[in-house]
């Protein structure tokens, strides 16, 4: 037994056993990660299952301290997914989408908590119980989705701003629901407004203020740094700002800052980290910087947009974390998700199929989001008025014009518009004898509405596929680690528990629960693996044959 008095941890050699164990972990999940990827988008699965496997519910191969450390080290890889989730953020999509990412994101929490309240009678629990099982399946997972973003390439399109956007805000309101869950648990008898109130208005807070101090403080400064660097081009402090070392002390204190306040404040810290990424994103790409001799993009100056900067956030990120995000962090990440599945307990007869009901449920309710990118081509018939109703209805119209004096100015009109409906009806009622002129009325009046007189109404295009709706329905379905926290968080404070359980088992409740959010998990990233997989072929198959459009349509665009 260790000195609790001790000054300083003796070093030990790990044991054989050890090396390989850890070792082999780290291989294996970079090895499933790389063969998952190739096949159907989606590594993380792969790294799911070897954290079952190697951790308590498996082989038990690891201490539950070593546990432990990696799953605060994957929450690093975590918090740094999402900022790079915000360095990919298109804020010229942003803010063409905004209102549609929110009604997706609306959807995605509605829905959810809508449908949970089915387990009062499916496992005979109570409502609060039913809210808190639908809290922990409004989230949607982000490391799971931005992997997936950035795995099909598809981070940085109109539909990738949409979905990580929508997934965001899905995110925070589940990061809210765990602040709720551990205050309700605290006091299961009471509810206070305060409970929701506070982390809701303090995400709601910063998603206000960062954005000011970006346009309000470091706008101006920049503007006035650019200044300074414009007189002395030559200067050590203009050399300095050029390097990516400043980069990525700048960036990294911005990072740590605004998670560090988001955190103490009461809300996300991934949500601080998206804030973190996407502010950096703005000031690449909406603010004016100094020109150098660096080569820049020439295109963009010649079409009067701003000059980019040298190194950017996104190459900043790529030069100095990339590597140990890809390679170590986020692999613990998703086995540290496995660490959280009671696998040994779920497999109950009852509770397996309550579990996939459940579940079903769960998949329905956000494969519904997708219905928001569905734009239907609905064609009216057109409806011929008499001509006799047409004459009733605008003699009301006609007396006013004739009582103010606009009759005579009308008649005096040498060349007044013809109403197509007239031409149309005069065509209708055209004699047997003259049956043969029918193509020419009708050429004339196609003539008349292409000289701009009447001109036609324009055709919406019709969806080009249903694939975009189908991808962001099926990346939304994903729980994660959200889910996971908040179930855990309800199970551990007793909330999923009823007087009738054991109190040294897993309530059914919880179990029925972790079903959802563990196949809700594994299939929305396999869907979406599968259907990415589709549209890369198709879009192969788009450039050998120039006739075929892009299955995306405009949600692929950039």
């Amino acid at each position: 037994m260790a000195n609790k008095s001790q000054s300083f941890l003796p070093y030990h050699e790990p044991d054989i056993i050890t090396i390989l164990t850890q070792s082999s972990l780290l291989l294996i999940l970079n090895i499933v990660n790389t063969i998952f990827d190739k096949l159907v988008f989606c590594g993380l699965l792969g790294q799911v299952f070897i954290g079952v496997a190697w951790g308590t519910p498996g082989g038990k191969w690891l201490d539950h301290g070593v546990e432990d450390v990696i799953v605060q080290l994957g929450y690093l890889g975590l918090i740094l997914l999402v900022y790079e989730g915000g360095l990919d953020t298109n804020f010229h999509s942003l803010k063409a989408n905004l209102s549609l990412s929110a009604a997706v994101a609306l959807t995605g929490v509605g829905f959810p908590m809508a449908l949970s309240f089915i387990l009062i009678s499916l496992v005979n629990g109570t409502p609060l119980q039913a809210f808190a099982a639908g809290a922990a399946l409004c989230s949607t997972s982000l490391g799971t989705t931005f992997t997936v973003l950035s795995t099909s390439g598809l981070s940085s399109t109109r539909l990738g701003t949409v979905l990580s956007s929508a997934a965001m805000m899905d995110d925070v309101i589940g990061l809210v629901m765990v602040q709720v869950i551990s205050n309700l648990g605290k006091s299961s008898n009471s509810f206070s407004a305060i409970t929701v109130v506070r982390p809701l208005a303090v995400s709601f807070g910063f998603a206000i203020l960062v954005p000011l101090i970006c346009l309000y403080i470091v706008k101006p400064l920049t503007m006035i740094l650019n200044g300074i660097r414009d007189k002395n081009p030559g200067t050590a402090w203009s050399k300095y700002c050029q390097r990516f070392s400043t980069s990525c002390t700048l960036h990294t204190l911005i990072l740590i800052g605004l998670v560090t306040s988001a955190t103490y404040t009461g809300t996300s810290n991934l949500f601080a980290a998206y804030l973190a990424g996407a502010s950096i994103s703005w000031w690449d790409s909406e603010v004016p910087h100094v020109k150098t001799n660096e080569p820049t993009n020439d295109e963009a100056a010649h079409n009067g947009q701003h000059v980019a900067v040298l190194n950017t956030g996104i190459e900043t990120y790529y030069k100095f974390y990339a590597t140990p995000v890809q390679r170590i962090l986020k692999p613990f990440f998703f086995a540290s998700i496995g660490f959280a599945i009671p696998i040994t307990d779920m497999f109950r007869g009852e509770v397996v199929w309550r579990g996939i009901v459940y579940t079903i449920l769960m998949l329905f309710a956000k494969l519904v989001t997708g219905l928001w990118l569905i734009r239907l081509d609905i064609t009216f018939p057109k409806v011929r008025l008499p001509k006799s109703v047409r004459t009733l209805a605008t003699t009301p119209a006609a007396c006013l014009r004739w009582m103010y004096g606009q009759s005579k100015k009308t008649d005096q009109n040498p060349a007044p518009r013809s109403d197509p409906h007239e031409l149309q009806n005069k065509a209708n009622v055209t004699p047997r004898g003259t049956q043969e002129q029918l193509p020419q009325i009708d050429t004339s009046l196609t003539s008349i509405q292409a000289a701009g007189m009447f001109p036609a109404p324009p055709k919406i295009k019709k969806p080009v596929s249903l694939y975009p709706a189908a991808i962001l329905g099926t990346a939304m379905t994903a729980r994660g680690e959200i889910g996971f926290l908040v179930a855990s968080l309800a199970e551990t404070t007793g909330l999923f528990k009823s007087s009738s359980e054991p109190s040294n088992g897993s309530s059914e409740i919880y179990l029925v629960v972790t079903w959802a959010i563990v196949l809700c998990t594994i299939i929305g990233p396999l869907s979406v693996g599968t259907l990415v997989k589709r549209i890369k072929r198709l879009q192969v198959e788009k450039v050998r044959s120039s006739g075929m459009g892009d299955p995306l349509g405009i949600w692929g665009v950039n």
